[in-house]
């Protein structure tokens, strides 16, 4: 695989979704997680999405109870979790692991492409970031203390490409 666009992970609702969707995009991927010290950064993400969709950005978020079980709901909660506390209208998708054997295969990718510090390539918590070039290819791996609002020049690097 090496694009982003070589996937089809399954939506929040459980229909396979072909990432090719979004070939011309600026893409920034997130794992998620509802019970987290960093939960309120679904307000910023979708402050950011809704600065730059217009200008071809999505958000995608990814829940995962990996990290110490703060994404403990099924899919209809989780969704409404977010709506109802954050507003959220970006794309929501099935619940996955991001690190270990079952680890999803866009997961795996994103890792590879942009390793963490020292080069690991393990997701240390929720809201690990990556943002993603319009081609497909990952640009940058973000830690989950920085803030989405951080990206935005990043963002706007990317966009002008």
């Amino acid at each position: 695989m090496s694009t982003v666009y070589d996937f089809t992970p399954n939506s929040l609702g459980g229909s396979p979704v072909d990432l090719a969707q979004y070939r011309g995009k600026v893409l920034l991927i997130v794992n998620t997680a509802s019970k987290c010290g960093f939960t309120p950064q679904y307000q910023g993400l979708e402050a950011v999405y809704q600065q730059f969709r217009d200008q071809g950005v999505e958000v995608l978020g990814f829940p995962c109870n990996q990290f110490g079980s703060q994404e403990p709901g099924d899919a209809a909660e989780i969704g409404a979790f977010c709506e109802k506390n954050y507003g959220v209208s970006f794309s929501l998708f099935a619940k996955i692991d991001v690190n270990g054997d079952n680890a999803d295969p866009l997961y795996k990718y994103l890792k590879h492409a942009a390793p963490g510090l020292l080069g690991s390539e393990g997701i240390k918590w929720n809201f690990t970031k990556f943002l993603i070039r319009k081609d497909g290819t990952v640009f940058k791996r973000y830690a989950p203390q920085t803030k989405p609002e951080e990206l935005t020049d990043d963002i706007k690097k990317l966009l002008a490409e």
